[in-house]
């Protein structure tokens, strides 16, 4: 069972299981839950702050956070930027929700047209993305134009395969490339959660205006390690871990949900929180 397929079980204790491997299980858990309302918080973000600026007509509110992403008289990369904080928003919420097994089986109906706005959203916002960089480039240059033009282009081919499989009927594979479009999506989210702690943490050792030796690591690093987790998953576990090794990743796993739940109350309480709360009316 995978840390996705984990967090759509119920927890119900089972006196016949090695506490090893109930405590890995119950860790397992709690950092799927946290990514997801993190994850999904950010979402709300992006619609609150980038959106509703394109909205509003406040196309200078972009530029708060990210320098040079607008620019008068730009329309069209104005446009393609609008169109993947838009899907992008709807990505990031749409996409915990598709992976609850309990959903998928009791609901298919409902799964499959939440995919269905899933796939074009995450086909929508990988579009929006590469335009603006073939028509703007990236702050960081051409190591980010790479990096960025790289998580569209897998984005892509993710989205579509997902589709693809599950219209034909082989759901392992849909599966599958599910989980990877998923780990693509929550790269964004990570982007932000990383460059928060780094800057935190080292007081921003590397970060040059997005072109220092940090910037060009993470213009990959966000997304390409989220991969490599995702087939992980994906593969499926022939072997019984020893006790030792199911105490060590409890202890990883419980040591990143602390480092994210720190992440994400950062964020909500400097950042994300305000702007979501006035887009609410609140």
């Amino acid at each position: 069972m995978s840390l996705i397929d984990a967090a759509s079980q119920p927890l119900v204790p089972n006196t016949n299981r090695r506490i090893d491997v109930s405590a890995l299980r119950y860790s397992s858990f709690l950092l799927v839950v946290t990514v997801w309302i993190s994850a999904g918080l950010f979402g709300l973000y992006i619609l609150a702050f980038y959106v509703d600026a394109l909205y509003q007509d406040n196309m200078e509110q972009w530029n708060n956070v990210l320098p040079g992403l607008y620019s008068e008289g730009s329309a069209t990369s104005t446009a393609s930027m609008g169109l993947h904080f838009a899907f992008g928003g709807i990505v990031l919420i749409l996409g915990s929700i598709q992976l609850i097994k309990s959903l998928r089986k009791h609901f298919p109906a409902f799964h499959r047209w939440v995919g269905r706005i899933y796939v074009v959203s995450s086909l929508g916002a990988a579009i929006g993305g590469l335009l603006f960089i073939a028509l703007k480039g990236t702050v960081g240059g051409l190591v980010m134009d790479i990096g960025f033009s790289l998580y569209g282009i897998l984005t892509l081919v993710a989205a579509i395969e997902t589709y693809r499989h599950a219209v034909a009927g082989r759901m392992d594979k849909h599966r599958a490339w599910a989980i990877r479009l998923y780990a693509l999506a929550i790269g964004s989210w990570l982007y932000r959660i990383d460059y928060g702690f780094w800057m935190l943490l080292t007081g921003g050792l590397g970060h040059e205006n997005f072109h220092g030796l940090f910037d060009k690591v993470m213009a990959f690093f966000f997304y390409i390690p989220n991969l490599l987790v995702a087939e992980l998953f994906i593969r499926p576990r022939t072997y019984r871990t020893s006790p030792v090794i199911n105490g060590f990743c409890t202890v990883a796993l419980l040591l990143i949900t602390f480092f994210l739940l720190t992440g994400t109350y950062y964020f909500i309480k400097f950042y994300w929180g305000r702007p979501i709360l006035d887009w609410m009316g609140l």
